[in-house]
């Protein structure tokens, strides 16, 4: 393995090898060499340079979907909506898979298509997809609402799915909804119920995210040493409810 490189997994590599077909034998030195790179550098979030590494990999096996999938994603962390979702769309093509449909939405958030944005989630919802994935969806459609000035549509487009209820093991997707739902509460002008939920964040994760200072502007009670953690840190890949 080259050095810089992360090991490819091994149905990502059967995967090229069946989009390349009779060439694997002449591509697949290169091309796995560069896809383990690009590995690497998506976690390193050196996000140029996987743009840089695996464009000649989508060449040179256009029908595989993990690399327009890193592509995409690439991408879509460096703001290039359209670019993103011309590899995600081909991404959602080949594989079948609706992983990537909230970041779709998102692109399509991004740029005002705001009827794309409602067809992707009802497609995401006919798909049955994981948990996770609904949820993602879900807040970038509530996002997308509130971009529209409609608080009170996204609000209950929340409520109505759980986002505000308490679990006694929460994952990071219930950290996610508290957050992305005090945060329309806020908007809305509910200061005592938002600062209750950024509250609940804050006691599962004192990290995550602007929490700390979201509660200090809402008079919230300062963080105590050691408060517990409950989980990892919510990831940020996402344009959320902003």
């Amino acid at each position: 393995m080259a050095q810089g490189s992360a090991e490819v997994p091994a149905d990502v590599v059967a995967e090229l090898a069946s989009s390349a077909g009779s060439d694997w034998g002449v591509l697949r030195a290169r091309v796995t060499e560069r896809m383990g790179a690009a590995l690497a550098a998506f976690e390193r979030e050196r996000y140029r340079d996987v743009l840089r590494m695996l464009r000649p990999v989508v060449d040179a096996v256009p029908s595989a979907p993990t690399p327009r999938e890193l592509l995409g994603l690439s991408h879509y962390r460096l703001g290039n909506w359209r670019a993103a979702l011309h590899q995600l769309d081909a991404f959602a093509a080949l594989s079948g898979s609706s992983d990537q449909d909230p970041v779709r939405m998102d692109c399509h958030r991004a740029l005002g298509h705001h009827s794309r944005v409602r067809a992707l989630w009802d497609e995401l919802r006919r798909s049955s997809p994981e948990p996770d994935v609904l949820v993602e969806g879900r807040l970038v459609l509530a996002g997308a609402i509130a971009d529209r000035g409609e608080l009170g549509e996204a609000i209950r487009i929340l409520a109505e799915a759980g986002a505000g209820k308490a679990v006694r093991r929460p994952a990071d997707r219930h950290v996610r909804q508290w957050y992305a739902l005090a945060d329309l509460l806020e908007r809305s002008g509910d200061l005592v119920t938002a600062r209750s939920l950024f509250a609940r964040v804050a006691a599962t994760d004192p990290d995550a995210y602007d929490v700390a200072s979201r509660l200090e502007t809402l008079g919230g009670p300062p963080l105590r040493p050691g408060s517990p953690t409950g989980g990892s840190r919510p990831s940020k890949g996402g344009r959320g409810t902003r």
